[in-house]
């Protein structure tokens, strides 16, 4: 079945459920309520014609870098773009061989421009699919080395809102924090998981959220909380400083599993916006 690469309206086929249409029919139905305790502090609707630069920065770099991961990350239109309000993530296969660096994608992120501690962090995403594939909406502490700052993972602290292991199922996406425990080694809060009653995430629009503030972290899809843990005590104290927000699809790796026959490229990552809010 022929790939459609058309701008904002591509199908894609899945390879057991039917087509997936990019964007999804559920584009325009957005009710999302924050809550009126909330207000907007922040957010990108991805109304212009090229990602904005004053919030994000492609972060450019070579296969394996992460995870032994097999895509490398660029800083070209061809990999992150915007189109019909939508900021559009595509990982491709640039080869007929399966293996590092024969995949490029776009890793965004808002390190040094715009970052935050604590509030209730949302985005509205179609997600991509298929066995290798790990998309990933997250945060990483503001003081990270890697993007300049003067502290190592996992001292820096990560909050994962979502991450989706298309090895395991397109229709669950897991939620998890890393830090340093009191003995300075890696510890995390376990991955927990959301099931869709039916379906797969690549089908429609989902909104992402994570409530976050000097007690606790809390996660939920389309309003329905799934996940909370409390970060009260001495040894997450990485959660009580400025995170930023990452959007990545990565492809093969440690983690990810790899890609196979029935996995088709282009995969691509619908986001409708990001936002920031802060309680009243």
């Amino acid at each position: 079945m022929a790939l459609l690469l058309s701008g904002c309206n591509e199908s894609v086929p899945l390879a057991e459920g039917g087509v997936a249409h990019y964007p999804a029919a559920n584009l325009n139905n957005d009710e999302y309520r924050p809550g009126a305790e909330w207000k907007l502090v922040w957010s990108d609707e991805f109304a212009g014609e090229t990602i904005d630069a004053n919030n994000w920065t492609f972060q450019v770099e070579k296969a394996g870098r992460f995870n032994e991961e097999w895509q490398r990350y660029t800083s070209s239109s061809e990999n992150a773009y915007i189109d019909d309000h939508c900021l559009i993530i595509k990982a491709v296969h640039v080869s007929d061989i399966h293996g590092m660096d024969q995949y490029s994608s776009a890793r965004l992120h808002t390190a040094n421009k715009q970052s935050w501690q604590y509030g209730k962090i949302v985005a509205r995403i179609q997600l991509p699919y298929g066995s290798g594939i790990w998309p990933a909406f997250w945060m990483l502490g503001a003081n990270i080395d890697e993007n300049g700052g003067d502290t190592p993972w996992p001292q820096s602290g990560e909050i994962d809102i979502l991450e989706l292991y298309g090895s395991k199922d397109d229709g669950v996406v897991e939620a998890n924090i890393h830090y340093s425990d009191e003995t300075g080694s890696h510890a995390s809060m376990g991955q927990a998981s959301f099931k869709l009653e039916q379906g797969r995430f690549a089908d429609a629009f989902h909104v992402f959220e994570l409530e976050w503030d000097a007690n606790r972290i809390s996660w939920s899809v389309d309003g329905e909380q799934f996940a909370s843990t409390s970060i009260s005590a001495p040894e997450f104290s990485e959660f009580h400083k400025e995170f930023f927000v990452l959007l990545n699809i990565a492809v093969g790796g440690s983690h990810a599993g790899r890609p196979e026959y029935s996995t088709r490229f282009p995969q691509y990552m619908y986001v409708d916006w990001v936002r920031v809010y802060k309680k009243t």
